[in-house]
């Protein structure tokens, strides 16, 4: 936990990031890598029911950040 502290702290990111030991969560949103046994890396937005909003996989997510697109996205699911 310690480590995305610190990393999500040096980014000045303004939401937690997750330790998945084991990949439980990875499994449940589908991002799981069976054949190299790790999560492929997503930004979820989930608004405060829990219900996924916006979602985007890549490897990186640091390329994912693109505030136009997710508010695009929140205003067509009409949140």
């Amino acid at each position: 936990m310690d480590t995305q502290t610190r990393f999500a702290a040096s980014l000045k990111l303004p939401f937690p990031l997750l330790a998945d030991h084991g990949g439980t969560v990875a499994k449940q949103y589908g991002v799981f890598d069976e054949d190299r046994g790790l999560a492929t890396r997503g930004t979820f937005v989930i608004d405060k029911n829990g219900i996924v909003r916006w979602t985007k996989v890549e490897a990186n997510p640091l390329d994912l950040l693109d505030p136009a697109e997710v508010l695009k996205a929140l205003k067509e699911s009409g949140v």
